[in-house]
Formats: C-alpha cells, sequence, structure tokens
C-alpha cells in the first residue's frame, strides 16, 4: 500500500478509529502490530514470515547477551545476530550482484553460475539496520532490553517506518511504548500536517518529475547539453521530494497513532559543506554510519590517514547499502573522498579561511548534483556518456526544455527559502516580524519536537487558513497524476 492510495488512507482510518476506541494502551499495541503486519502481507504475504523470524532471532540474541555472564558469550551472540542480519541482506539484496561480478571472471573460462530467481523483500534494508542496532545498543549497555517478544515485534513491524525508514533506533522508539498510545486532537492536527505535506512534495513535485527524469535517463545520449543539465537537476530534485515526502508522511502517520519518529531530512541542498550535506540529507543513515561503522573501524581516533580512510570506507559501504552496482559503490566513494578533502581542508586551513556561505553553497549543490548521476544512471557507460554532454562534448543534439521542472524548482526553492527564515534562523534568532505575521495570518504555528524536528502546524482556525488548505487540496486534485508511482527507495 502506497502511503498516497486510497487503500492506504482508509487502512489508516480504519486503524485510527480502532484505536481511538479501544483506548487501552496494551490491546492498542497488539492491534498496531496485527495492523502492520497486514500492511507488510500487502506488499507480499511470502516475506511476512522473514520479517517475524529476524525478530524473534535478535529478541533472542539480546536477552542472551544480557543473561550471558562470560564476555565471550556475550560476543558469540552478537556475531549470531550481526551474521544472520546481514546474511539475510546478503542473500537477498547482493546475491546475484555477486554472482554477476563472478561470472565476469570465470567467464573466460567457460565457466558461469546462473543467476537465482530472487524477489527483493520490501523494507529490508531498513528492518535489517534497525534491528541490528537494537541488539548492538544492548550490547554495549547503551539501552535496557526488551523482554517482551510482542513489544519486540511491534517495534521491528512497526509500519509507518518500516518500508523506507526513518531508521528508528530501540532508544527512540522502545521508551514511547511505555506511555498511552492513540489519536488525540493535537496528534492528528500536526500528524496529518505533516502528511499533507509528504503528499505535496510527492505528488505534485516527484512525480511530476519522474516522467522527465525518466525520459532522459533512458537515453541519454539523445540530449544536448542544456538538457542534461534539466534531467539530471529533474532527477535532483525528485529524489529530494519523494524520499523527503515519504518520511514527512512516516513521521506524521507516527505522531497520528502516538509515536514520535527521528528527523530524516533537514533541507540538505541548503548545504554549505559536504560534510553539512551528509548531516542533513537521510540522517538517520548518517548517523547509523556513524555509530556503527565508521566509530569502530576506529573513527578519528588513530591519526589523520586511518580517519580519512574509515570515512571513504564507511561512505563506500554506505553505497553498497544502497543497491548491488558498481554505480552505487562509485556514488559512495566519490562522497567518501569529498567529505576526506573537506576534513583535510579543515584540518590544513585550521579554521583561519573559510569559503562565503554563497559560493560554498553552489560548489557544494553541483557536487550533489553530478554525483546523482551515477546513482541514477544504467551503467558506467551512461554515466560517462551524461558527465561528456554535460561539459558540452555529449552526441546528442535533441532539446527538452520541460516546463514542470521550472514549476517545480520555484517551488522548492520556495520552500526551502521560508524554511530558512521560519527554522534555521529561528534556531538561533526570534523569528522576524514578517514571518511571524505571516505565520499567524494563515492560523499557522512552529512546532519544536525533541525527536521529530521542527515543522509548521495549524495553530488555530482562520477564513485565510481555511482558504489555504483548501487551495493546496484542490491543487492536488487538478494537478497531481493520477496514477502514483512508488517511492524511489523502494528499490532499496
Amino acid at each position: 500500500m502506497i502511503f498516497t492510495s486510497p487503500r492506504f488512507l482508509a487502512f489508516l482510518l480504519v486503524l485510527l478509529v480502532l484505536m481511538a476506541l479501544v483506548q487501552r494502551r496494551e490491546a492498542n499495541k497488539r492491534l498496531l502490530t496485527l495492523a502492520s503486519c497486514f500492511f507488510y502481507a500487502a506488499w507480499d504475504w511470502r516475506y511476512l514470515g522473514l520479517l517475524l523470524a529476524v525478530s524473534v532471532v535478535d529478541f533472542v540474541a539480546a536477552n542472551k547477551i544480557v543473561a550471558a555472564r562470560s564476555p565471550v558469550f556475550k560476543k558469540r551472540w552478537l556475531a549470531m545476530s550481526i551474521v544472520s542480519n546481514l546474511g539475510v541482506l546478503g542473500y537477498f539484496k547482493y546475491n546475484n550482484f555477486f554472482i554477476e561480478n563472478f561470472n565476469a571472471l570465470t567467464s573466460w573460462f567457460g565457466f558461469t553460475i546462473p543467476m537465482a530467481n530472487i524477489l527483493l523483500p520490501a523494507g529490508i534494508s531498513f528492518y535489517t539496520f534497525k534491528t541490528m542496532s537494537y541488539t548492538i545498543d544492548v550490547y554495549r549497555g547503551e539501552l535496557e532490553v526488551c523482554r517482551s517478544w510482542l513489544d519486540y515485534a511491534m517495534f521491528i513491524t512497526f509500519f509507518p517506518e518500516l518500508i523506507a525508514g526513518p531508521i528508528v533506533r530501540g532508544s527512540i522508539f522502545l521508551p514511547q511504548m511505555q506511555r498511552r498510545i492513540g489519536p488525540t486532537f493535537e496528534r492528528l492536527i500536526s500528524g496529518s500536517s505533516l502528511f499533507l505535506l509528504g503528499v505535496i512534495k510527492k505528488l505534485f513535485i516527484a512525480d511530476r518529475l519522474s516522467g522527465i527524469a525518466d525520459t532522459f535517463f533512458a537515453s541519454p545520449d539523445l540530449f544536448d547539453a542544456a538538457s542534461t543539465w534539466c534531467g539530471v537537476l529533474a532527477y535532483t530534485l525528485q529524489i529530494y521530494c519523494d524520499f523527503a515526502g515519504y518520511s514527512d508522511m512516516a513521521i506524521g502517520v507516527a505522531r497520528m497513532i502516538g509515536y514520535d519518529l527521528p528527523e530524516n531530512f533537514r533541507m540538505p541542498y541548503l548545504s554549505g559543506s559536504i560534510t553539512e550535506f551528509w548531516r542533513r540529507w537521510h540522517m538517520t543513515l548518517s548517523s547509523w554510519l556513524r555509530d556503527y561503522l565508521y566509530i569502530p573501524l576506529g573513527g578519528n581516533r588513530h591519526g589523520v590517514l586511518k580517519t580519512y580512510r574509515n570515512l571513504f570506507l564507511t561512505m563506500l559501504l554506505g553505497g553498497l547499502w544502497h543497491g548491488a552496482s558498481w554505480n552505487f559503490v562509485f556514488w559512495g566513494g566519490l562522497h567518501g573522498c569529498a567529505l576526506a578533502g573537506h576534513k583535510l581542508w579543515t584540518r590544513w586551513s585550521g579554521g583561519k579561511w573559510s569559503v562565503p556561505r554563497l559560493p560554498a553553497w553552489l560548489l557544494t549543490f553541483t557536487f550533489v548534483v553530478l554525483c546523482w548521476v551515477p546513482f541514477r544512471s544504467r551503467s558506467f557507460a551512461d554515466t560517462l556518456t551524461i558527465f561528456r554532454s554535460l561539459a558540452g562534448f555529449g552526441p546528442g543534439h535533441y532539446q527538452f526544455l520541460p516546463v514542470w521542472l521550472f514549476r517545480c524548482l520555484v517551488l522548492c526553492i520556495l520552500g526551502h527559502l521560508l524554511g530558512y527564515l521560519w527554522f534555521e534562523r529561528s534556531a538561533d534568532l526570534p523569528p522576524g516580524r514578517a514571518s511571524t505575521w505571516l505565520l499567524r495570518s494563515l492560523g499557522l504555528r512552529i512546532e519544536n519536537n525533541p525527536v521529530s524536528g521542527t515543522f509548521v502546524v495549524p495553530g488555530q482556525v482562520t477564513v485565510c487558513g481555511v482558504y489555504s488548505l483548501v487551495f493546496i487540496l484542490l491543487m492536488l486534485f487538478f494537478f497531481a497524476p493520477l496514477n502514483t508511482s512508488p517511492f524511489i527507495y523502494f528499490q532499496f
């Protein structure tokens, strides 16, 4: 069930009504677990057993870690948890990738292995990382073990973030299970506001741009330089609005139910450095890679050269996490080199020389845009073709200047400007009179949530506010595509 489909909206409405009628915390948790299993089974019921099996293995491993008296046995149970999760992820996601590369080496000798017929389970990259972080945190003594398997199963199967994140850690989610859950008026208002914001990003921008990006990347050798820049820029906006839109909807749905999910995007295209970009883009993955990969590799504790090595390896593996393709590895390697280069510049300059904000932003944004080329391209050959065309040396001459790209570009720029005025500046300074007046006139207010971040929600009912809401709904009704496309990160 896609979040923007009528089927999901009906599912969510029924669930909220049942939770409001039941009210008892334990009963609502079991109801939510069953609803999450139903949601996952709607994608492919055959893999529901795999999801539950993973939760059983890590639940048992975590409890055995706590019960074990010997550090050796603690490490063995931790190893079992990590190996089982990586084994499941490796088999379903990377099995054919390894076979394909093995065959490329052995085909010279007339020996090949047939490709396996494997269907990638929905959300496997996300829920394996989520359950691994739980076991590791228990082993480190940073999280109290969950004694109830039903509670743990609800944590693992929680449907809003199950398919494409945010990657929620047990330290954030499990303590919330001790409070009363269920819809309240305040949570319904703020949650539905976030959900509507995600719908706008997905339907009005991402889905409109998907046709432009797909057309270009299907035949990149046909287009001239200007059209190539348009195609790459279309995908740059599409992947942000698609993934950030999903995160907004997931956080909004969770808030309606009674839980707070962590912030996943913080206007990343405003970043003034690649380091800042990764603090704003897919924030739950960035923090996961930092805490469970970069720091265990040694972080910055063993000298400058090893710090750069650890950054590069972390991003290389982060790229591979996104997909079983050398293009993703190349994308991760580019970001790893950029992160190491930025750290080298910071160390060399000692903070005495800093690039002004505008050129720093332009340099960062251009680098990020160029890196999306291998991320989206079907092959290295297409990647090289696009890079040549961006430089004005491509073979194509077809001109393709889509009107919708510029409309969506205006919306994204306005959204980032408003976000900067309302959120970024308000972190250190009180909002200006103009922005405060605009919010009040629209019946809006800024809500600061310690887990989910900062966002705008309705504060009071005003004529202007009702008009704005009706206007947005009408715009979605008349201009949103009829057939919504799956979210991009479903394939990861």
